[in-house]
């Protein structure tokens, strides 16, 4: 995947496959023409045609996609890799397409016990398989995709011709890779090993905080109501979880011993210490301090607490939040250099906030009244990051 914050959460309430992961990217503004260039790179000639379609399964609605084979030609492992290797599909996309045919071919292995160069990949050794593989990667890269997320996906229990459903072939692709596994009624086969594959090589399996831009709806070959796959496009809302919030009550302790106190947690690794000035019971003023902890520290710090404050107690309160992207940059204005903390979303700057101790100390060296110098550093800022 190229880098970048537009994201793609598959929602696999109905499983997964190959031509349904096509019609979902298609369906959600991908380039038709790209499963044209995909094959023409490929050299597939004659062998395949795409024929796109628009299908409902009950009250779901999207695209759906037919690979077709004029003639079947079984290729083995190192075949289908030398196609991917020698076409001129983009080199992000022959990376990841590569990964999801060596996985099918270990899983192949696995299962019929055989040495992974010499194993066969039955109906995924054909010129589907690679349109299915190469395609999805090259519409993920077209649409700018940077990174892949997916739910759990559904696993039915029982057999289907003799074979064990989840499919072996399809677990194994997915083994060691956080994949999340749901039970259902189903009887049929819901997770293909070209779409476990798919999800294999590029996905982390988490729901991801979002914001919404499309929608595409893949639909399967089975005609059963809500047989379909969604993909989610949007931009990244980086969410930092697991930060716990350490609280207490002081109404006995001096303000200057809480302002040493509140040092020291800083530098004991605490994300952040706030005091807010209260009302304690029968009247008495006092503070409510909050520290922001890592999980890790939480030990540390609440040791901290008790030992230097006057508390007898503390409250702990696991929270969520989700940050802003920042980088810092340093800016040369004419009355002197200082750092400017650059917030960003979707990758792009949207603010800048001078350093305070820079600009301080630039107001003392020069004479210069504070606000001055900080109005100074912001707008070079703003022009060097381009917001002006």
């Amino acid at each position: 995947m190229k880098p970048g914050s537009t994201i793609a959460y598959f929602d696999c309430f109905a499983g997964i496959s190959g031509d349904m992961t096509l019609g979902a990217l298609i369906d959600a503004g991908g380039d038709r023409a790209v499963l044209d260039a995909a094959v023409e790179a490929l050299r597939l000639g004659d062998e395949v045609k795409i024929d796109v379609r628009h299908e409902s399964r009950g009250h779901a609605g999207g695209t759906r996609i037919l690979v077709g084979i004029a003639e079947r030609v079984e290729r083995t492992v190192p075949a289908l890799r030398r196609v991917i290797e020698d076409s001129e599909a983009p080199d992000a996309v022959k990376s990841p397409a590569l990964d999801a045919i060596d996985r099918l071919a270990r899983a192949e292995a696995q299962v019929h016990n055989t040495p992974v160069e010499q194993a066969h990949l039955h109906e995924l050794s054909g010129a589907d398989t690679l349109v299915d593989v190469v395609g999805a990667f090259w519409l993920l890269h077209a649409l700018d995709v940077g990174r892949v997320y997916a739910s759990p996906l559904p696993a039915p229990r029982g057999l289907k011709n003799d074979m064990p459903l989840p499919a072996p072939a399809s677990l194994r692709v997915l083994e060691g890779t956080g994949a999340v596994f749901q039970p259902t009624n189903e009887s049929r086969e819901l997770v293909t090993p070209t779409g476990a594959a798919i999800l294999a090589a590029t996905a982390t399996f988490e729901r991801p905080a979002m914001s919404l831009r499309r929608i595409g709806y893949g639909i399967g070959a089975h005609t059963a109501p809500g047989n379909a796959l969604a993909v989610w496009i949007g931009d990244e809302v980086v969410a930092e979880t697991g930060v716990i919030l350490v609280e207490t009550n002081l109404d006995d302790m001096a303000p200057n011993l809480i302002a040493a106190l509140t040092e020291d947690l800083m530098a004991a690794g605490a994300l952040d210490v706030t005091v807010v000035p209260a009302l304690m019971k029968k009247g008495r003023p006092g503070h409510v301090l909050t520290v922001m902890s890592p999980p890790e520290l939480v030990a540390r710090l609440s040791d901290h607490l008790l030992r230097h404050s006057t508390t007898l107690g503390l409250r702990l309160t696991p929270v969520q939040r989700v940050i802003a992207g920042r980088m810092v940059i340093e800016v040369t204005t004419p009355i002197g250099s200082a750092r400017v903390k650059v917030k960003e979303l979707d990758g792009k700057p949207i603010d800048v906030a001078p350093e305070y101790e820079d600009c301080r100390r630039i107001a003392r060296e020069r004479g210069i009244d504070l606000r001055e110098v900080m109005r100074v550093v912001a707008e070079s800022a703003r022009r060097q990051v381009g917001l002006d």
